[in-house]
């Protein structure tokens, strides 16, 4: 499982503000650029070899184009395209460092965000991946690490429907973005909390190590989530209330209902991780009622037997004048007192509800 903790910071150790160091790990042997570009009748989608074929895109007038970059690992990708935009050294920067807070910066010529995008890889792990979003006058910059995201519903809907998305402009297509990144916040508490349950059941059945690890991680993943979504709704709290030349007024009420999305991922996880620590607690507490089951039974073994060793070691001694020792049925009658011992012992603890 991943984090955006500070990752590689000696890569940085002396150098001025604004160098373009990549602190996360190259993944991808090339980086990826894609297009979408409505000039308001038709869509044009297009993969791009070089950052320079971008250039027309978001020199156009009048149309809307989304350029998405994959891979961060090649600073001069990104320095050729914030420098054709005119984004400071500093945006550059934070865009390549991948352990940037989720932030919002109100720059002269657009918005800049970072947030973090949630998702499961293939081996079932929570995986937390930056996503930088430059918007402008009419264009929108996005940068990620790996080319798989969650953005396939908003290419489709570009596809199907991109005229209403092109009428909103570049902040409306920046806030249909986060908005799926928001909502699979939701698809990802959605599975803890599946989790959870299967693991509520596991606990009440048979309590196992297995089961503890599983508590372990399910716990880790939440504090993830949470140190993803805490500032994110800081972050959508400011954007509703940007005064950017950018932001039209109509856009509002989208951004507020974005603002209403983060409180409510926030509280899920809030009562998911009480709901983890009552799971916890009914862990240890299953285990500790297995293990009074268990030492109960063997304390009422030790019981009975210790009448019966008593008897045994008696008459285990071996003296020659010992009373009963060579009395002819003197077997039979110690093994039926023994008996009888360990039966009454046995109707006793069953009145007394101890079995």
């Amino acid at each position: 499982m991943t984090a955006w903790l500070v990752k590689n910071p000696r890569r940085k150790l002396g150098l001025p503000p604004g160098t373009l160091i990549f602190t996360g790990e190259k993944k991808l042997e090339d980086v990826r650029l894609t297009v979408f570009d409505h000039d308001g009748e038709n869509l044009h989608e297009q993969v791009l070899k070089v950052p320079e074929e971008a250039f027309p895109f978001l020199d156009e007038e009048g149309g809307l184009s989304w350029v998405n970059v994959d891979g961060l690992h090649d600073v001069e990708v990104i320095r050729k395209l914030g420098e054709h935009v005119s984004l400071s050294t500093l945006v550059l920067e934070d865009i390549v460092n991948t352990s940037q807070r989720p932030l919002l910066e109100e720059l002269s010529n657009a918005l800049f965000l970072v947030v973090k995008m949630l998702y499961y890889d293939a081996n079932k792990r929570l995986q937390v991946e930056q996503v930088s979003i430059v918007t402008g006058p009419n264009w929108v910059l996005s940068f990620q690490e790996l080319p798989g995201d969650v953005f396939e519903a908003v290419r489709k809907r570009l596809r199907e429907n991109g005229q209403r998305i092109y009428q909103r402009g570049p902040v409306y297509l920046a806030y249909v973005l986060l908005d799926v990144i928001v909502d699979h916040y939701f698809v990802m508490l959605e599975q803890i909390s599946d989790a959870m349950e299967e693991v509520e059941q596991e606990v009440l059945d048979n309590p196992s190590p297995e089961s503890q690890r599983r508590i372990r991680d399910l716990h880790r993943e939440l504090v993830l989530i949470r140190k993803a979504a805490w500032p994110t709704r800081e972050l959508f709290s400011r954007l509703e209330r940007s005064e950017s030349p950018l932001m039209r007024e109509e856009l509002r009420p989208y951004l507020r209902d974005l603002y209403d999305h983060g409180v409510q991922v926030l509280d899920i996880i809030e009562s998911l991780r009480d709901v983890l620590a009552g799971l916890r607690d009914l862990y240890h507490t299953t285990l500790d009622h297995r293990m009074n089951e268990i030492m109960k039974v063997l304390t009422i073994i030790g019981t009975i037997f210790i009448p019966l060793t008593f008897i045994a070691g008696i008459y285990g001694m071996n003296f020659d004048n010992m009373p009963e020792l060579h009395a002819q049925h003197g077997y039979p009658i110690a093994m039926g007192v023994m008996i009888a011992l360990a039966v009454a012992l046995l109707f006793y603890f069953r009145r007394k509800h101890w079995l």
